[in-house]
């Protein structure tokens, strides 16, 4: 584990939406509405760390990119194509240039179509460390990551 754990506001999770979603019919927060990929792990170990909290995003090809506490229902919607991924990057860029402010890490579980969408991350490289794992299933590795910026 880091000495210095990194600052919540240098730091930012970005994680892709899965097709598993609890059974709604009332909007609920989208880090409690995934049950697939990395999600449940993500949740369990920061769900209830309220400033940690607000440093997760989730990318999601129907919303764009949600908070975790941003209120959804279950839908059924996937990239299936890089015009797809483009067309998403456009509409999340300028949230998630808002959001990088004063990042130095973020940490993207992500398949590849999906980052794509995160170019706005990725041409900041010069200006921080991204930490990309494109396995959604890949929590074993999010979990060192975190270790070492010190998120429990």
């Amino acid at each position: 584990m880091n000495p210095r754990p990194l600052p919540v506001e240098h730091g930012l999770i970005i994680v892709g939406c899965s097709r598993r979603k609890r059974p709604t019919s009332t909007p609920i927060p989208a880090l409690d509405l995934y049950e697939g990929g990395c999600i449940p792990s993500l949740r369990n170990r920061l769900g209830e760390n309220k400033p940690v909290r607000k440093r997760i995003r989730i990318l999601s090809a129907l919303h764009g990119l949600l908070s975790a506490d941003s209120l959804i229902t279950p839908y059924d919607r996937r990239l299936s194509n890089r015009a797809d991924a483009y067309a998403l990057r456009d509409r999340v860029a300028p949230q998630l240039d808002a959001d990088l402010v004063n990042v130095a890490q973020v940490l993207a579980v992500v398949e590849p179509l999906y980052l794509l969408a995160l170019e706005p991350v990725v041409r900041r490289l010069d200006a921080l460390r991204l930490h990309w794992i494109a396995d959604p299933r890949g929590w074993y590795r999010a979990a060192l990551v975190l270790d070492t910026w010190g998120w429990t």
